[in-house]
């Protein structure tokens, strides 16, 4: 496994339009979120030049994960679409504070491999302490997410300090929430 870490414009186009085939199989094919799309690739208004993605490919170079990160100072995810999952509290909107969004960390080349099982795979752990390392050294101090409720034993069973911003709530037919990833300061 490959981590591939970098904003939109230091990625190579090849391999940033293999981030949006992959994400039109995961988030489109297989999860059948109702998107916008173009051409088989899922994109929309929050990947720009200055979005930040950590990327994973298996070693024949085939995508296997992505994560986005972006600051809360800007336009993102849960401030855009999902205010409403803050129940009542303002969105951030701090430098210190990054969303990850569009993570996943399914292997379509391995037979075994579905959605579900992305939250207990070797990629998905390598793939989320890469992107709270990646928005660390970009200074983020907290990470929020929009998340299905699975993620939250992941965080846990990882030791990642994380709680809810508000309760869960359904969305177009699925159990969502926005949750805290607080990124604990390195061991001195």
């Amino acid at each position: 496994m490959r981590l591939t870490s970098g904003k939109t414009n230091t990625l190579s186009p090849a391999l940033f339009t293999k981030v949006a085939h992959y994400r039109y199989q995961v988030f489109i094919e297989t999860l059948g979120w109702e998107l916008q799309t173009r051409n088989g690739e899922e994109l929309d208004q929050f990947d720009h030049p200055e979005t930040l993605y950590v990327v994973s490919q298996d070693v024949d170079g085939h995508v296997n994960g992505c994560a986005r990160l972006l600051p809360t100072t800007g336009p993102y995810l849960l401030g855009e679409v999902f205010p409403q999952l803050m129940n009542g509290l303002p969105v951030p909107c701090s430098p210190d504070v990054w969303e990850l969004s569009r993570f996943a960390a399914v292997d379509f080349n391995q037979r075994s491999s579905s959605a579900l099982a992305q939250f207990s795979s070797e990629i998905t752990v390598n793939l989320l302490k890469e992107s709270i390392a990646f928005a660390a050294a970009h200074g983020a101090k907290r990470l929020i997410t929009v998340s299905p409720l699975g993620i939250e034993r992941l965080l846990r069973r990882l030791g990642v300090h994380c709680h809810r911003a508000g309760p869960p709530m359904i969305i177009d037919g699925h159990p969502i929430f926005a949750c805290w990833i607080e990124i604990d300061p390195p061991a001195a």
